[in-house]
């Protein structure tokens, strides 16, 4: 956390980059990253994806993150949400961004390749699997999406 506050009172407000879903009808996905929270900011982010398709008035955010193990729930975790939230007072940014005609095509692939993605309880800081261990299988599973993660994104390239 960049304010030293904790993660407690860290911002995760929308940092209004996405576009507002009442009032825009196309099919947007995006997906975001943002300085990871505590030490691991120091040389990596946290990556997630949030889509919405044409004519729907909210996202569906897709991320994992590792506390939720903790609480003996999925690390994987697919919920309508804020697209665009501050990380633990950390900005986001879009690493990539699709809107418009065929997205709906994309989004489906997106969530067919959530659901099947291999490690939804397992999270592990380094190596990995982590919140850029699934944003680097949903760009093998979806090549369409040419998503390369930048160097930042650490553990997007575990395979097993």
């Amino acid at each position: 956390c960049s304010d030293d506050q904790g993660w407690r009172t860290a911002s995760r407000d929308s940092a209004g980059i996405a576009p507002d879903p009442f009032s825009t009808n196309e099919a947007v996905l995006q997906i975001y990253g943002a300085i990871a929270w505590g030490w691991r900011g120091w040389f990596a982010i946290h990556t997630w994806i949030a889509a919405k398709h044409t004519g729907e008035n909210s996202y569906k955010v897709y991320d994992v993150v590792g506390w939720r193990s903790h609480h003996n729930q999925p690390v994987l975790r697919i919920s309508y949400d804020v697209p665009d939230r501050f990380r633990y007072g950390e900005r986001p940014r879009i690493i990539k961004e699709f809107r418009g005609e065929g997205v709906d095509k994309l989004i489906n692939s997106v969530h067919k390749a959530a659901n099947a993605y291999p490690w939804k309880t397992t999270y592990k800081v380094f190596p990995g699997p982590n919140s850029n261990t699934f944003t680097g299988w949903i760009a093998r599973q979806v090549p369409e999406l040419e998503l390369a993660l930048p160097f930042s994104a650490i553990g997007s390239g575990y395979t097993d």
